[in-house]
Parts: structure tokens; sequence; C-alpha cells
């Protein structure tokens, strides 16, 4: 690792870091269909995905993505038409990733959880014009008042039945015994089912395209906590693809196996079990979610050699009986949150896997430092900069100021995965960059080998069992209760998530309110993940002299009652 030349921030390069392998040549741009072309012409017949038991080949996934190409622009998907993928973990998610993008459309990330509220925001914001949907419960009747809004560019919703990905028996036991969780699809020739979708056995008119063109639309709440969609185009993704293969090496002769639990339509997950897995043709074993007994018995039956977690998830097995599941991994990378050291070794001494921990941003692709596989571990470090990318520390109060090796500042980064900004926000994309660097928002510093060490965020997101959880949704919710007068969100330590939301809450004068009753009532408007772990209520709540509500009080005394019950309770 060398070091780079400080751009536009003075002379201290000892505190910019850069990381290329010398047998690594430099990143070239390409297209994220040029990743599932190649696994197709070199390796049509290796298994591409496994989902519940059934396994598809990269040749069939190619075809029915070609055949699903077709059949969107049949529906007058043309070259930069917003499209949303609002799914869970299936083979229809890839299909239609690769679909959209070979014609030139924008795929738009939804979790399935959001609200309608959240998702309505989110058509709105970015101009989705359709919209790619499981036939769930949980999701498809939140989009259905969506088509056609008059708020929203919503035009047509294709339907993908769980059931008929599954094999066959699997499929018609879905149906009979989890009835209650299909959705009943609306009579509505604007809804269509993705058999209808490829029903057209015919090629794509071809699309003029360019590794620079915006390929998918991230949403985040980045330092306002209002979504913002982050624009990555396909060199970003497929650059961060790129880092990914040179960090962890490839052995093209030999098939790997991907371990898929963590959602697609999460960053770390869309480059890690998706985007780096079809680069080097590895089998995708797909989960639609988290169940422990599932979980462990596909790991069992599938033996995976590369495994994708978030802090939570490794927290979840290191309480739960292991038999072997693990025992082929050879890639385990933690992210979307800082991972606790005792989490980290419990796991290694229990399965004999090493766990890496990385750091990354959706406005990153998302990775831009991760430990390495072998060699001294530094512990509680995010590792050294990922391959191609320079890591820059400078002053948060005078950004064109870079500060010494060691020192705390604010992270940024630059690298062929940075975004080019925010969605119809150019304001917002401006102040996020420094001299052409990502400002990241978060507090850290560089030793003396450029291993990056996290010490504090500056954004008030919460990080919530790897999901980003903004403070401001909460409180919003929590407004638009009449008795509430006052409220603030901050994030507390929770053993198991990380980080959980807990709210604190002045009633107006002479009202009265319990927790168990506010609780309902944001379980209306808010999802599972966005739901405060407690409620306080409080006469009033702290202010800054200028009269706006203030955080930090709060904050600091959580931070004071822990460490005064820690005290107490040295086993706490």
């Amino acid at each position: 690792m060398g070091a780079a030349a400080t751009i536009g921030g003075g002379s201290a390069p000892e505190t910019s870091f850069s990381q290329l392998p010398e047998e690594m040549p430099p990143i070239a741009p390409r297209l994220l269909t040029d990743l599932l072309d190649h696994a197709v012409e070199a390796h049509g017949n290796w298994p591409a995905i496994d989902f519940m038991g059934r396994k598809w080949t990269y040749k069939e996934i190619g075809e029915l993505s070609r055949r699903a190409a077709r059949g969107f622009q049949d529906l007058g998907v043309k070259h930069g038409t917003r499209v949303g993928l609002c799914l869970p973990n299936t083979p229809y998610y890839v299909i239609c990733y690769f679909a959209i993008l070979r014609i030139g459309g924008i795929v738009v990330n939804f979790n399935p959880l959001y609200t309608e509220r959240e998702m309505a925001h989110l058509v709105e914001d970015s101009g989705a014009e359709f919209i790619v949907a499981s036939d769930l419960a949980l999701s498809l009747p939140k989009i259905e008042p969506l088509v056609g809004a008059r708020n929203g560019a919503l035009r047509r919703v294709i339907v993908c039945p769980i059931a008929d990905a599954l094999p066959k028996l699997k499929g018609r036991a879905y149906r009979l015994l989890k009835r209650k969780d299909i959705a009943h699809e609306p009579h509505d020739l604007r809804f269509l089912r993705f058999a209808d979708l490829i029903a057209r056995d015919a090629d794509p008119d071809p699309v003029e395209r360019a590794p620079s063109d915006l390929a998918v639309l991230q949403y985040t709440g980045g330092t306002t906590g209002v979504p913002k969609g982050a624009m990555l185009s396909h060199a970003n993704l497929a650059a961060n693809s790129a880092q990914m293969i040179a960090h962890v090496g490839h052995m093209p002769e030999q098939q790997e196996r991907t371990l898929g639990v963590l959602p697609l339509f999460h960053v770390f997950a869309l480059t890690t079990v998706l985007n780096y897995s079809v680069d080097t043709a590895a089998e995708m074993i797909l989960l639609p979610r988290f169940e422990m007994k599932s979980f462990l018995a596909t790991a069992k039956r599938t033996k995976p050699t590369q495994f994708f977690g978030v802090p939570t998830l490794y927290t979840a097995l290191n309480n739960k009986e292991l038999h072997g599941e693990f025992d082929n991994v050879r890639v385990c990378i933690s992210g979307g949150a800082p991972l606790p050291l005792e989490v980290r070794q419990k796991f290694e001494q229990r399965t004999g896997v090493r766990v890496v921990e990385g750091y990354g941003l959706s406005e990153a692709s998302p990775i831009i430092a991760c430990n390495p596989l072998e060699g001294d571990v530094k512990d509680n470090s995010c590792g050294p900069a990922f391959p191609g990318t320079v890591l820059e520390i400078r002053d948060p109060d005078n950004p064109h100021r870079v500060m010494p090796q060691g020192e705390r500042g604010e992270v940024c980064a630059r690298g062929p995965q940075v975004m080019s900004g925010y969605w119809n926000r150019p304001e917002e994309s401006e102040k996020t960059f420094i001299y052409g660097a990502l400002r990241t928002g978060d507090v850290g510093y560089l030793d003396e080998d450029g291993y990056l060490f996290l010490v504090d965020r500056i954004k008030d997101m919460i990080l919530c069992g790897g999901y980003n959880v903004y403070p401001r949704t909460i409180e919003d919710a929590l407004y638009e209760h009449p008795m509430v007068h006052e409220a603030i969100v901050i994030g507390v330590p929770d053993a198991y998530r990380g980080q959980a939301p807990k709210a604190f809450v002045a009633l107006h004068p002479g009202d009265v309110l319990d927790q168990d009753t506010l609780m309902a009532f944001l379980k209306e408007r808010l999802n599972k993940i966005e739901m405060p772990a407690a409620i306080e209520f409080r006469d009033s709540l702290p202010k800054t002299l200028v009269g706006k509500l203030s955080k930090k009080e709060l904050v600091e005394e959580e931070n004071a009652r822990r460490a005064a019950g820690s005290a107490q309770d040295p086993s706490a």
C-alpha cells in the first residue's frame, strides 16, 4: 500500500491512502450486463441460482432475462425509464435486474417492508413508471393504491408469484398452507403476471448504452433523514465487483457458492451476493427471508463457500447450535454496521471461519474499505482502502484541511465506485463532495498502515440490524398523534441489533398517554425496523438557545445512564 497525493487539502500525504494490488490492472468501466453475458458464455451450464432447492443455470437465467427485456420494451420501458424492484430474494429479482439494465432502464430498489407512505415517496421522487413486485400480502396491497396516483408516474405493476419459483411440490404446498400470505391480485389490466412479461420469445431491440449510464437509484437518508436516490452507474457497481475480486481472490476453475440471505434491495447484498457472484459465475443460494431453521438447513444442504452478513446475523448464529454449516466457507465478510469484537471472536471460535469487517455506504456502491482475508487482524478496524480507492481524513469544521495521520476527522473517499450525486438534488450533491472526494459523514482516523478506524458518526441515522433507520421518519409519525407535543428520537446501543431507536415524548399539557397505546398508534405508520425499542415520556424536551429541540443532552444522559449501570453490574 502506498501513499497517494493529497488533492486540494494541503500537503499531508501520509493521511491519504490508496490500495491497488500490483497484479491488478486499472479498473476498466463495464456494463453490468457484461457480467451476466460473460458468465453465460464461459459457464452457461453452471448453476446460477438455488432457490429453496430449485436450480437455474446461467444459460437459463440469461434466456429468461432476454425475454423479460423484450417484455419490458413492449410495455414501454426505454433508455432512462425508472423501474422499481420490490422483491424478496428470488430468481425474479436477478432476471428483472439484468433485463431492465439491458434495455437502458434504471433500477429503483424498494424494500417490501416499506409503508405505503414510504413507497409513495420513492415512486414520486424517482418517477418510477413500473414496479416489479411479489404477490406477498405484506407488499402488494401497499403498491396497488399508487398505480395511477396523482402525484406519481406509476403505470404498471408486474406481479411475481412466489409459488411459481419454488420446486413443484413446495409450490403446491405453499399455495395451500400459506394462503393468508398471498395477496389477492387486482382485476386490473395495469397489473400483469411475470409469465406474461416473458411470454414473447424474442430479442429486445438494441439500445445504445455506456458504462457511465445510470444503472441503479439506491435510496439512502444521507445526513438529512429524507431518503435520497444515490445515482450509481454501471461503471460504479461493476467497479465495486472488480474490487471485490481483487480483494478476496478468485479461482476461475472452481465455482463458488454464495449464501444470500441479505436482501438484494440492500446495496451491500446487491454488490456481494448478486453483482460479484455473477461476475465470478458463482452459484447464488437465495433465501427470501431470514428464518433460522430454514437458514441453517439450507447452509447444511448447499455447503456455501462465501457468506456475507450483518452483525445481527452473526449474533443470532452465536446463540444457536451449529453442526458444520460453515465448514466450507472461504470468504466471510460483515458489513452494514459495526461488528462488535466479542461477536466476531465468538463466531470465529465456534466455526473456525475468519470473519472480516468492511465499511461502506450506499453512495459508494457500497464498499470503500475492508480487512484482508489473511494476515494480521487489527481489532475494531474496518481495514485498509479497497483496491483502487483513496481514503482521506478531513477536518469536519474545515473540510479543505486534511488531518494528520492518526487524528480524527471526517472520512472521505474517492474511487471508481463512488456515485455521481443524488437524483434531482444538485445542491445536496455538491455539498456531499470536497475536491471530488465523497464526504461520508462518519468520523474516523487512519493509522500508520492506512487502516481505517471509525470512532463516531456525524449523522443522526440509526444503524439497526444493518438497516438505516431515520429518526425524522419516527418523529414525523409521533407528531401525527394529537397528544404529542414534542418528540425526539435517538439511537441507543442494542445487544442484538447494534443500535435501536428510542423516542422521547412530551405531551400537551393535561393529556395522558401510555407507551402501549402510542406503540399501537406507531405500528400503523412505521415498519417493524423503525419501531422504537422504548418510549420515555417527559414534561419537556431539551432545546438549544434559539429554541430548537436538541438531541445532544439526551444522548449524553443515555450514555451516562448506561455507564452507571455497567459500573454497578460488571457483567452488563
